[in-house]
């Protein structure tokens, strides 16, 4: 999608604005004394019995004339990333349920509010204006052409924000993607075609190499499939003069039955989104790349179906991981953390600064926060704390859970090295990220982030679509961290 910028350092005034058909209206605390429609908000304040400091908490959108609209919030200064977003985007959509080719952004307050308030609306408006895959043989929707920013002129174009609206973009298109539409084998050739465009190193390890190699976790998912086309995706992007190397890494199952324990239909529903993290982390690439940020990145995606049949694995088996760990398997919906193990073997023998793995691993996240933010949990504090901070710059809250050896108890099998999981599911999300860290060599620096806020109904923050791309803002703001200590 391309869009084209406008910058305007004036004031907005409805003369300025008099061929605007959509406008947003982003005003501060104190309000405008000379306000363009001024009369026409104040007018239907009256009518709806409501008062200026009410569009702190719900936005308002006034019919100017019988062809213009424009929807009026305030964004107060105590305001968090989130909440702005969240705000802008329930502003913006009856402006942006009408498709139109142009909408024109007014901001308000000194400069460094103004600066502020241009950004991330901007950002709220292109992502919500990103097409996605549709079936729908009568889809026609117009695709916006032009954003108007008037009240202030930044000295820049918003590329970065460009580059994170079309990391943000890929991960949802990728994720709603029908699971006919995204096999395996289909989204390993994506994957490659977007490794060829944008210059990035490609490597495949597929199930004779990781059966070869050892890679015996991985390989007791991949087997239950027909045709057996899983494999460990490997993408590098590699900029002169890095200053960090850091591994992302994502789990891509494209469907999740459950395999032999089987999903119930309610629960297997939208499972072909649980290849999420994968996205996430290619959402993360992509918007690096667009970036140029100093950053070697090693991409590793974990792609396969969790499928039953005859060669599926069961419970009771035990296999031996990459690293020599024998696991005994307690239950086959536990698939992710198979995968992802031997992945982030292969990812921590890099020996990066940092490994950054993003998945839809556990229920118990889910349960534990619900779908409006994200769990991390990491074996290096100082690495927890700096994604906490990352998750609220970027308005993609996450929070942080413990890490503590004394959850391994939980995993001690009596015939193997360790259990896969356990079948209470008390605390899974922990002991999760406990089986996950026994995989890590190197002393590798490691975040796990248990995307229990990628499908939200009625969108999340700044995005309007239930499939929320959550991940890819937090991920880059993460990067920035790392590149600045």
């Amino acid at each position: 999608m391309s869009v084209k910028l406008i910058q305007n350092a004036a004031t907005a005034s409805e003369n300025s604005l008099k061929d605007e058909k959509h406008i947003l209206f982003v005003l501060t605390e104190t309000e405008e004394k000379d306000l363009a429609f001024g009369k026409n908000l104040h007018s239907k304040l009256l009518r709806t019995k409501g008062e200026y400091k009410d569009l702190a908490k719900s936005p308002l959108t006034v019919d100017l004339n019988s062809t213009a609209v424009a929807s009026f919030v305030v964004l107060g200064d105590k305001l968090n990333m989130f909440q702005k977003h969240a705000l802008l985007c329930k502003a913006l959509r009856p402006l942006l349920s009408e498709h139109p080719k142009n909408v024109a952004i007014c901001v308000f307050g000194d400069a460094e509010t103004r600066e502020a308030n241009a950004c991330a609306s901007y950002y709220v408006t292109l992502v919500n204006a990103t097409e996605l895959p549709s079936h729908k043989k009568d889809k026609k929707e117009v695709a916006l052409k032009n954003i108007s920013i008037y009240g202030y002129q930044a000295l820049h174009d918003y590329g970065y924000v460009n580059a994170r609206v079309a990391g943000n973009a890929l991960c949802r298109q990728l994720t709603i993607t029908p699971p006919n539409a995204l096999t395996p084998t289909i989204y390993r050739e994506k994957i490659a075609a977007l490794a060829k465009t944008h210059g990035w190193a490609h490597q495949e390890f597929d199930m004779p190499a990781l059966k070869k190699m050892g890679a015996g976790a991985f390989y007791a998912v991949g087997q239950g499939s027909v045709p057996q086309d899983a494999a460990i995706v490997h993408v590098t992007y590699t900029p002169k003069l890095a200053q960090k190397h850091v591994a992302l890494v994502g789990k891509g199952i494209c469907f999740d039955t459950g395999g032999h324990n089987l999903k119930p239909a309610k629960y297997m529903q939208g499972m072909h989104e649980d290849m999420n993290g994968s996205a996430v982390a290619l959402g993360i690439m992509l918007a690096a790349s667009q970036m140029q940020l100093p950053i070697k990145l090693d991409c590793w995606l974990a792609i396969a179906q969790n499928h039953i049949g005859p060669d599926a694995y069961k419970q009771n088996d035990v296999v031996i991981a990459l690293n020599g760990t024998s696991i005994e398997i307690v239950h086959t919906d536990a698939e992710g953390r198979m995968v992802l193990a031997d992945t982030l073997t292969l990812a921590s023998r890099e020996n990066p600064d940092a490994i950054l793995d993003f998945a839809t691993l556990t229920g118990s996240m889910v349960a534990a926060l619900g779908d409006r933010m994200s769990g991390v949990i990491s074996n290096s504090p100082q690495l927890a704390c700096q994604a906490v901070g990352a998750g609220n710059a970027a308005g993609e809250r996450v929070v942080a859970f413990p890490y503590d050896d004394d959850y391994d108890c939980d995993l001690d099998s009596d015939i193997a090295d360790i259990k896969q999981c356990t079948l209470d599911g008390g605390g899974d999300h922990i002991l999760a990220a406990r089986f996950l860290g026994k995989f890590i060599e190197n002393d590798a620096a490691w975040l796990h982030t248990d995307l229990s806020s990628a499908h939200r109904k009625g969108g999340l923050g700044a995005v309007d679509s239930n499939t929320n791309g959550f991940g890819v803002g937090f991920g880059l703001e993460l990067l920035s961290k790392l590149l600045q200590q």
